[in-house]
């Protein structure tokens, strides 16, 4: 693992033409109990221009994200006190910090977990450093406040349900719906083109910024995750259409 990482940032400091970027760093907090890790991922993602801060149990993780602001979190799945499991469901009741899930290599059931729980995208370990860091600009890039502008200023209106993608907020029937950042992009998506099917394909690389590969059911969960918050329209249909093996649709008053 260590000699991996060794080898890449060797070549990033002898080959890698660098370009300065003046703006404000992206703060991130890496929650790992791997002190090995996180200390080679630290030098990485600096390396890229990140303003890296880290913890080792999950509790810390929580405190620590109280208090600080930061642009997302990277939370590894098995760590002391308290797990990443279990940290990202207490994160959850107050926040909507973007969370990239560390599973272990093969352990399909933590992703989909993880994906349930409200994380927004996972990297399975042993990482690839990047990849990890086109996970992470992926998901910045769709949660942060400039992303609204791209899509101008006008509400999303269906039913009862109103987006507005300048505040990123939803509601339905007056109430106000906690999303995550990726289940807010997913719904943002499919109102653009209500009526009509976005492809699987298309959620992927809109959204998760990745290439759809097979058997991968981030997307599915997702949009699971997404019906149950959202519910049902007014007249009892459900907002948003399986066309299995295709992709979804948002239905219309008419469909």
């Amino acid at each position: 693992m260590s000699e991996c990482f060794n080898e890449i940032l060797y070549d990033k400091l002898t080959i890698q033409h660098w370009d300065f970027d003046c703006s404000e760093p992206m703060k991130i907090l890496i929650a790992d109990d791997d002190i090995e890790l996180c200390s080679l991922l630290k030098e990485y993602l600096e390396q890229e221009g990140m303003q890296i801060s880290l913890c080792h149990d999950g509790q810390a993780a929580i405190e620590i994200a109280a208090n600080n602001k930061f642009d997302l979190l990277i939370l590894d799945v098995m760590m002391p006190i308290k797990s990443g499991f279990d940290t990202l469901s207490e994160l959850r009741k107050s926040t909507d910090l973007p969370v990239i899930m560390l599973t272990a290599k093969g352990e399909k059931i933590d992703r989909i977990v993880g994906l349930e729980m409200g994380a927004d995208d996972y990297v399975a370990k042993p990482c690839d450093p990047r990849e990890l860091v086109a996970r992470i600009r992926a998901v910045t890039r769709r949660t942060s406040p400039q992303s609204a502008t791209i899509h101008g200023k006008d509400l999303f209106q269906q039913d009862d349900l109103v987006l507005n993608p300048n505040n990123r907020q939803v509601h339905v029937s007056n109430k106000n719906i906690e999303l995550t950042s990726t289940e807010f992009d997913f719904l943002l998506l499919l109102l653009e083109h209500r009526g009509s099917l976005v492809s699987r394909e298309k959620l992927s690389l809109d959204v998760l910024g990745k290439r759809l590969q097979s058997f991968d059911r981030s997307i599915d969960m997702h949009i699971s995750n997404l019906r149950k918050k959202v519910g049902p329209s007014k007249s009892g249909q459900e907002r948003i259409k399986t066309l299995r093996g295709s992709g979804y649709q948002y239905l219309t008053n008419e469909q």
